[in-house]
């Protein structure tokens, strides 16, 4: 059924409410709704008026709105569709996933031999020298593995073969490894001679030569190198490519119903672009900053953070403390089931994040930073333990963990105990399902892998992202892995005890994800006096089978009370 103009409501309320010319009129009314407000008052309503991008009102019925109707305002008729908040997106990287729409994505590849052959096409596209840039292939995803293999890995060599004359860098799904061709890392200064940095690993060949294969802090010579190349374009070059990258962000977003989305990681130079083209901004995109602690100290002393304007925030600090389970970075307690005695990597000191963790305390910002395995998680609330016991910590400091993916039992507890927010991405439970077990064993794996119903049980806060481009920012196919923890190719399932409800992922998707950025006074709720960010859907998420939520459809996404989308199949 069409969403429409009703003419007939139109009419039925001018006609009510001409004795009531004194009341503020509505720029945008929506009526005849079955709206999801996320309003611990009004939890579902009917309509919802608009005036200035700021939800004006609620009403039960739709004759509760009717004095708010004036010449001017827009009607639109839902015709019982289901509404409910624009959707935020908790943790992602919008510039990363910009660029990315641009470049090859290897997310649903299923072979080395198909990554290959999608270098050798884009190489008859380019000239010689030209950079090569592709993300999201996972060798433990695939149908089945080259014939001569490293660690799990294939080797350079075929890769080098069909791009001898094009720099190559592959990043892995999870950007915590990067393959590179042999002309990258000629580039780069890559030799069986190069030692390994603290914090990363360069794969080798039995005789020292690198196999292309670079995880955690080792992957920073091969993107300096690609950084270097990007960097040689003239500013005008960068800005444009910079301003086509948030476009294409904004709109993907906007077809999602994603109408706020918090970025895991913008540098400051990065900052300075998105604040001095935030017209070109599609979404409300509040960041975490990252440096090294000198960069940051440097930056804060000459600029106090805020909200540059209602499309573009900063309001905290980031931090990766380890690398991806994946890829065998996630640092551990115990020592890998199908890697003995490795650990995983410390990719930051803790002296260093100790740091940054004053940094944030001092300017009163949030930290959030990247924590995969337990030995990481530890840390994390260890160090935050001993900030809270110095007192160096001000009230309501909502600092955060990213990923929080594995966490031993004994620390479960301790993240409402010291009021740290768990930053989780549903969907990697199940794009990681295939190697899980594999990685930790099966008794491990269950009592703490993605326990979100242990922490859900023990009070603590969530927020809800999909780490796009690690994964596609389909909030959908998101909730549907929240609820059932099963993939939908295969219909693996992993510890389905440990799923959200979907009450939980609702709310962790919208009021849950505003206060975890420290945003609920703004977002998050159709209330009166916030953003009239709504958006409205194709199934009621409250109400449809699990088995439809993958394929919901937006109909409308409205931005401040502006429609900034519409499907053509309304």
């Amino acid at each position: 059924m069409r969403v429409q103009f009703n003419l007939f409501i139109i009419f039925c309320l001018f006609t009510a409410c001409k004795n009531v010319d004194s009341i503020e009129k509505a720029d945008m009314i929506l009526v005849n709704g079955t709206i999801m407000t996320m309003d611990r008052d009004h939890p579902n309503v009917q309509s919802v008026a608009i005036k200035d991008g700021i939800f004006l009102a609620t009403g039960k019925d739709d004759a509760m709105i009717k004095k708010y109707l004036g010449d001017s305002t827009k009607v639109i008729d839902l015709n019982g569709r289901f509404a409910m908040p624009g959707l935020i997106e908790g943790h992602g990287h919008f510039i990363s996933m910009g660029h990315g729409l641009s470049q090859l994505n290897l997310l649903h590849t299923h072979s080395w031999e198909e990554i290959v052959d999608s270098v050798r096409q884009r190489v008859t596209k380019l000239k010689p020298g030209t950079w090569i840039f592709g993300r999201g292939w996972h060798q433990e995803k695939w149908d089945h593995l080259p014939l001569n293999t490293y660690f799990g890995y294939p080797d350079h060599r075929d890769l080098s073969a069909v791009s001898p004359d094009n720099p190559v860098l592959l990043l892995h799904a999870s950007g915590h490894a990067l393959f590179a061709n042999k002309k990258a890392m000629e580039i780069a200064g890559i030799s069986r001679e190069t030692p390994d940095p603290e914090g990363g690993v360069i794969l080798r060949f039995e005789e020292g030569s690198p196999i292309g294969v670079f995880e955690e802090n080792a992957m920073s010579s091969i993107r300096q190198s690609f950084n270097h190349f990007i960097q040689s374009k003239s500013d005008s070059e960068k800005n444009e490519t910079f301003i086509r990258a948030m476009e294409r962000a904004s709109s993907n977003c906007l077809k999602w119903g994603i109408t706020s989305f918090q970025d895991a990681g913008t540098t400051p130079e990065e900052l300075e672009l998105l604040s001095k083209y935030s017209d070109h901004l599609g979404v409300r995109l509040n960041v975490m900053l990252l440096g090294l602690p000198h960069e940051l100290r440097r930056y804060l002393n000459k600029n106090r953070l805020k909200d540059f304007d209602e499309m573009l925030s900063c309001r905290a600090i980031k931090a990766y403390l380890d690398g991806a389970l994946g890829s065998y970075g996630a640092w551990m307690l115990a020592s890998y089931s199908d890697k003995p005695e490795y650990f995983g990597q410390n990719t930051t000191p803790i002296d260093t994040l100790e740091s940054l963790a004053k940094i944030a305390a001092k300017n009163h910002l949030q930290f959030c930073v990247h924590a995969i395995g337990d030995r990481a998680n530890r840390e994390v609330l260890d160090l935050i333990q001993r900030m809270r016991d110095n007192s160096s910590l001000y009230p309501d400091h909502r600092w955060r963990i990213e990923h929080a993916q594995h966490i031993d039992t004994a620390d479960i507890p301790r993240f409402a105990q010291l009021g740290v927010i768990a930053s989780m991405q549903p969907i990697h439970c199940t794009s990681d399902a295939p190697f899980v077990i594999k990685r930790l064993d099966s008794t491990r794996a269950a009592l703490s892998a993605y326990p979100w119903r242990a922490l859900l049980d023990h009070k603590a806060r969530m927020a809800i992202g999909t780490d796009v481009p690690v994964e596609e920012i389909n909030p959908f196919v998101n909730m549907y892995a929240a609820l059932t923890r099963k993939r939908r190719d295969n219909g693996m399932s992993l510890f389905p005890e440990q799923a959200m409800t979907r009450d939980e992922i609702l709310h962790g998707y919208t009021i849950w994800n505003a206060y975890a950025a420290r945003e609920e006074d703004l977002k998050g709720s159709i209330s009166p006096g916030k953003y009239a960010d709504i958006i409205i859907l194709s199934k009621n998420l409250q109400k449809c089978k699990t088995e439809e939520i993958p394929n919901t459809r937006l109909i409308y996404s409205i931005l401040g009370g502006k429609v900034v989308y519409a499907s053509k199949k309304n």
